[in-house]
Parts: structure tokens; C-alpha cells; sequence
């Protein structure tokens, strides 16, 4: 995808705490800096502030305040369509959800120390996982690929526009040909997988500590079993595909009982609806 202008897709007055400036507020938190902007969150739970906070300024506020205010914690995110598919039988997804989506999407990279996806995510899309359309710095992009099967003309592998972890399997060589790709080892698992808890770890001594798993669905549906996701942002777009492939997808349950059932809240993201669930303690 090329380089975008920053986009933040709503109108507002100067004089109004809006969108753009609960953004820096954000980021500023994030990086526990000073920043201009004048909010706070009262006792109530009402936004404050000597202006007036549009009604998209509060509602960014309430998604990602719990994000910018902690200084570890992994979240994935996924898009989908109403009956839970991510793209269609021969893989095509561009565009499940509309460019509010891809905004969010963006503030989430903007907010983390690293973005992870896996090999097959990698080779069929061949992203650069940068922060293009919100103002922000790119995170270290992960790439996980136990048995070393990704192109080497891949974009994550030659252009130096954000740090790339390569994480590979024990028996793939370790060498990178490019500067800013560092290839890391981690044991594999009996299913010929990287274990979610060790992948986090790892990131971790690397001073990464706030994660995105951005995809695929297969990946996303490992760390969540590997209870490794503290939150899942799930983007649904009003769109019924009615076949192709599933966005979580994970071990069979008996009964429902068994089926999470984490706490969540609703945002509006252009059409689309941002599910936020809270996967953990750690989360709230």
C-alpha cells in the first residue's frame, strides 16, 4: 500500500478538544511526555476540559486510554465481516472494512512497540506495517516464521522504513542480509509452532512490551488460546461473505460454557463496529 497522508476522517472546530487533539493527548501519554492539550478523565467517567470535547475526541478517548495508559500489554485485532470471515476462499480481503478501520488500525501501530504477524500473513500480503495514516512512529515489525519461508524479496526484509524481527525455527540459518532485519531463534513447539508466551517473552528482552498481533487469523487464534492477549479489537463490517476463510479459529468446545465470554464494549468506526474485549485482568 503506498504512503498515505494522515487522514483522521472527521470535521471539527479549532476551538473544540476534537479528534486530532485527542490523538496527541494519546500519544503524548503513551510516551509519557508533556502535551498541550488540557483533558481529564473526571470521577464520573466525563472527559474535561476548559474546551469543549467533540463527542469522536471522547469516544477515541474511551477506546484507547486504557492502551496509552499501561506500559505492557498485548493486544490483537482483527477484521472481519458479520459472519466472521476475514477474506474468501481464494484469500481476497481487500476491503473487508471501510478506511475508518484501517485509521484504527493504524493508532494501534502508533501505540505498541511492535506489530507481529505470521509467515503466511507476510507472503500473501506483503505489508509494511508502518504508521501511515495517524501521526505516530512506526513500531518494530515481527514476523513469525518457524521454518524460514519467507521471500527475500519481501517489503519487511528490504526496506528499512521500521526495525524487523525475523523470528525463525532452530534449523533455519541465522544471517540476515539486510541491516535492519535481526533474525532471532525460538524452539518449536509439537505442532511445529513458536509457543505465543515465548514469542511475548522474547519481545520483552528486546524492550518490547507493548505488542499488536495483527494477523493472520491463525496466529491471532494461537495467542488467544495461549491466553497471551490481554484484548482483541474485532472490526465487523456490515457484509455477509457467506463462505471462505474464518477469522478465529480455534479448539472445538463441548458446550457453551466452555466459550469465552470476555467483558466488552461497542465503538462506531465509519460503518463498521469495533468490538473491544477484555481478555484479561491485566486488561483493565
Amino acid at each position: 500500500m503506498p504512503d498515505s497522508p494522515i487522514d483522521t476522517g472527521f470535521i471539527y472546530q479549532e476551538s473544540d478538544i476534537a479528534l486530532a487533539d485527542a490523538w496527541q493527548w494519546l500519544l503524548a501519554r503513551r510516551h509519557q511526555r508533556p502535551c498541550s492539550v488540557a483533558v481529564t478523565l473526571a470521577p464520573d467517567g466525563e472527559w474535561q476540559s476548559p474546551q469543549t470535547v467533540t463527542p469522536e475526541a471522547r469516544q477515541l478517548l474511551d477506546c484507547l486510554t486504557p492502551l496509552a495508559s499501561r506500559p505492557a500489554w498485548v493486544i490483537a485485532q482483527l477484521g472481519q465481516s458479520m459472519d466472521g470471515r476475514i477474506a474468501t476462499e481464494s484469500g481476497h480481503s481487500h476491503y473487508i472494512n471501510g478506511h475508518q478501520s484501517l485509521v484504527h488500525l493504524h493508532r494501534l501501530r502508533a501505540l505498541v512497540d511492535a506489530v507481529v504477524i505470521g509467515a503466511g500473513t507476510a507472503s500473501a500480503d506483503n505489508p509494511q506495517l508502518t504508521v501511515r495514516h495517524v501521526s505516530g512512529v512506526s513500531p518494530t515489525r515481527v514476523v513469525l516464521d518457524p521454518r524460514g519461508r519467507l521471500p527475500d524479496d519481501l517489503t519487511l526484509l528490504t526496506t528499512p522504513s521500521a526495525a524487523t524481527l525475523h523470528i525463525v525455527g532452530p534449523s533455519v540459518a541465522t544471517a540476515s542480509a539486510n541491516a535492519h532485519v535481526e533474525r532471532c531463534v525460538l524452539p518449536l513447539n509439537s505442532s511445529g509452532q513458536f509457543s505465543p508466551n515465548d514469542v511475548i517473552a522474547l519481545l520483552a528482552e528486546h524492550g518490547l512490551h507493548r505488542v499488536l498481533i495483527e494477523g493472520g487469523g491463525i496466529t491471532v487464534s494461537q495467542f488467544i488460546e495461549a491466553g497471551a492477549v490481554d484484548r482483541l479489537h474485532l472490526l465487523v463490517a456490515p457484509l455477509l461473505i457467506g463462505s471462505g476463510r474464518p477469522g478465529l479459529k480455534m479448539t472445538p468446545i463441548d458446550t457453551l460454557e466452555s466459550a469465552l465470554r470476555p467483558p466488552t464494549r461497542t465503538f462506531r468506526c465509519g460503518d463498521d463496529t469495533l468490538f473491544d474485549m477484555q481478555l484479561s485482568a491485566a486488561a483493565t
